[in-house]
């Protein structure tokens, strides 16, 4: 599902497109996960992923109610570091929210993962072998080379302890950021991009470029056997458009052509429950943030702006709100 995925970070250089009007983010800071038990997931993605916990807090009350948009929480959450990206690892003491389901599809439009980029996909493999980690793909495929952009790259799909997709990644010399091809005896490099499954590109474009100010790095239609076994999906053909901010792990579209089949975003989503992910963009005013998310017509996670009184959580002020699919997408002022 990610043939683009890969393009898209081979081509930084050519911009197809950006955004109008001031920039909303400045950076992405970090992709959010909900898990269900910090400790477990902490542990895996550590000692299996080779992530390194930079920090841990507790909180409750009620910004951070008004935040996340749950009544009632305590939660725990954990930050995380690989290369030069975060990743932030969420568990709601109270309420607990639902488990992943367990026929969740690679198109269905609650869709997130992040790529991690490895140095070598056969010890990568082997190693999450060891780890008895659960395939979501076969095993890795590498990419046709008729496809010129994206021919030599290697994918596997896998799920970490809830159920969440991830991907491994590993680039042909003549692709990729040259930062993941730095002389190292790292197997985990870092996280390329999180991927969302979206109904239509020209509507997310309007979101993310024209809105939030990301620009658009590359783009292409993926088919063939290889992208059906990565997604699991028979028949899978997508069009996926990849979009970066100056700074961290990149935005990557996927829409699927066909099949048309995938299913909304629960109109009920709450941030305790396990399909909830988010990406969190970083901004320099928080006020002006949530006025243009409000004029996007964004759906409002957030009672507004947020300010919390400490700063255990790393920012001052946050917005959260959805974009048109209803993947989840917080401001963060610090």
């Amino acid at each position: 599902m990610l043939r683009r995925t890969f393009l898209s970070i081979l081509l930084l250089a050519g911009a197809l497109g950006a955004g109008s009007g001031p920039r909303l983010v400045t950076a992405v800071d970090s992709i959010g996960i909900t898990v269900s038990d910090l400790d477990r997931s902490v542990d895996f993605y550590t000692n299996v992923l080779s992530f390194r916990k930079v920090s841990e807090f507790e909180t409750d009350g009620d910004q951070i109610e008004h935040l996340e948009g749950v009544f009632g929480l305590r939660l725990r959450r954990a930050r995380l570091r690989l290369g030069d990206e975060f990743l932030e690892l969420t568990e709601f003491l109270a309420p607990k929210g639902r488990s992943v389901p367990l026929d969740s599809r690679s198109n269905d439009r609650w869709f997130q993962h992040v790529a991690l980029i490895v140095s070598d996909m056969d010890r990568a493999y082997n190693w999450l072998r060891e780890h008895k980690v659960q395939h979501a793909s076969p095993g890795p495929q590498r990419l046709p080379d008729w496809n010129k952009n994206a021919g030599g790259i290697q994918a596997f799909y896998f799920r970490d302890p809830d159920g969440h997709a991830l991907e491994v990644l590993a680039f042909p010399m003549d692709k990729g950021n040259p930062k993941w091809h730095r002389a190292t005896d790292d197997l985990f490099l870092g996280i390329d991009h999180t991927a969302i499954v979206i109904s239509n590109t020209e509507a997310s474009l309007k979101f993310y470029r024209d809105v939030l100010g990301l620009e658009v790095a590359g783009e292409s239609e993926n088919y063939g056997p290889e992208q059906e076994r990565l997604n699991i999906v028979f028949g899978a053909r997508l069009h996926i458009t990849a979009l970066r901010a100056a700074t961290g792990p990149g935005i990557e579209f996927l829409e699927y052509l066909a099949p048309r089949d995938g299913r909304p975003y629960p109109a009920d989503e709450k941030s305790n429950d396990l399909i909830h992910w988010q990406t969190n963009f970083a901004g320099i005013d928080s006020e002006q943030a949530a006025g243009g998310l409000r004029n996007a017509g964004s759906a409002m996670i957030s009672t507004g702006v947020v300010e919390l009184p400490d700063r255990k959580s790393g920012f001052r002020k946050a917005v959260k709100a959805r974009d048109p699919d209803g993947h989840a997408v917080a401001i963060v002022e610090k």
